[in-house]
């Protein structure tokens, strides 16, 4: 949920922040691209942070640190003290993204299909941030008045507050995910998802370009207050709805096939909005795009089988890595294309180029995969 509602909602305040601050397309992809530059750096910092002061604790303070940071950025109009605020909140929304994940993927150790499944309940999550801001978030910008984006960051600040206490009871019930203890003899190698990890980098760039820009975009082709809060939230249901659609299909596929299939419909709802330009190409585009956050479901997926159990933290963050490196990439390189005589349309244009060249990607993945306790791929 903390996903949603701190990377991902950023796009809502985007319009009413430039307005008011007099930003340019490029400082706007900046804060999304100092965000990501956090989450870069939590990605290094998840493992050790992990093994150092347990799985469940990191999780929580991470998500603690994260609320606060949401709400500090409704307390400064500072374009530097906003971008340290947005790279803090980076740095520990990564954190527990990750470790929410290593811990997800420890609950069910059984079947494929069911860890899909627990998989996809967790990234789920960042659908329901989503679908609540859609709710709140526009009408207050419409009707808050002068600086009305400084209540959708406490607003925000304040919805993360209570989904972290929502998941301390979980999080309580979860078993600690088992540290590495091979002493060297079974270390993590990056060879086995190479391919993979070339390819979450390019989804990084592609969907945090349309997530950033989307509603300036739908704001400049004439969308009003209804139709975009209307919009947010499909996206975000869409995106509960697919973990559970594609659940299933991710336990039956191997290989990149199932990261492949689903970025490339990430890709197609990326277009929809340039070549249908109507309200129901603004609501398809978001009914398919929300399949972005089953991405992640099986970048895991893949590592899981890959694997062995230890080193499952270790692999999600190296995967998330790369996705953070494309993250930081996207947001700045669209903004300023974005701010060229094509306007915002070129930028999202972009998006779509990028996320089908992760997608053409994937499917190169080797389906050769390993059974638990071996990194190597033999049999």
């Amino acid at each position: 949920m903390a996903l949603g509602l701190g990377r991902f909602a950023y796009g809502l305040l985007l319009p009413s922040m430039r307005s008011d601050l007099s930003w340019s397309f490029a400082q706007a992809g900046t804060m999304n691209t100092a965000n990501a530059v956090g989450y870069l750096i939590g990605a290094f910092l998840a493992a050790p942070t992990a093994a150092r002061s347990g799985a469940r604790r990191a999780f929580i303070g991470s998500l603690l640190v994260t609320a606060f940071a949401l709400v500090g950025c409704a307390a400064s109009r500072t374009f530097a003290i906003l971008i340290l605020l947005r790279l803090v909140a980076g740095i520990t929304g990564a954190v527990s993204f990750i470790v929410g994940a290593a811990l997800a993927a420890h609950v069910a150790r059984g079947s494929e299909g069911q860890a899909a499944s627990v998989l996809g309940l967790y990234f789920a999550g960042g659908g329901f941030g989503i679908a609540v801001t859609g709710l709140l978030i526009p009408p207050l910008l419409a009707n808050a008045g002068a600086g009305n984006w400084r209540w959708g960051w406490v607003v925000l600040g304040a919805l993360a507050f209570a989904g972290a206490a929502g998941a301390l009871p979980a999080v309580r019930r979860s078993p600690e995910p088992s540290r590495d203890s091979s002493n060297g003899t079974r270390r993590w190698r990056p060879g086995p998802t190479a391919v993979t990890t070339g390819a979450y980098a390019l989804f990084g760039a592609g969907y945090i370009a349309y997530v950033t820009f989307i509603v300036a975009f739908l704001k400049a082709e004439g969308s009003g207050t209804g139709r975009i809060s209307a919009f947010w939230v499909l996206f975000g249901l869409a995106a509960i709805g697919w973990s559970f659609v594609w659940s299933p299909v991710l336990g039956r596929l191997r290989g990149g096939s199932g990261i492949a299939l689903v970025i490339g419909v990430v890709t197609l709802g990326a277009l929809l909005p340039l070549i249908w330009n109507s309200g129901g190409g603004a609501f398809a585009s978001a009914l398919l795009f929300g399949s972005f956050l089953t991405v992640p479901t099986a970048v895991t997926a893949f590592a899981r089988r890959v694997y062995e159990p230890q080193l499952w933290t270790k692999a999600i963050a190296a995967l998330t890595v790369a996705f953070a490196l494309g993250q930081c990439l996207g947001p700045v390189l669209a903004g300023v294309i974005s701010d060229g005589p094509s306007g915002v349309r070129a930028g999202l244009m972009l998006s779509v180029v990028i996320l089908a060249a992760g997608a053409l990607l994937a499917i190169a993945q080797p389906l050769r995969e390993t059974r638990p306790g071996l990194v190597d791929g033999s049999r």
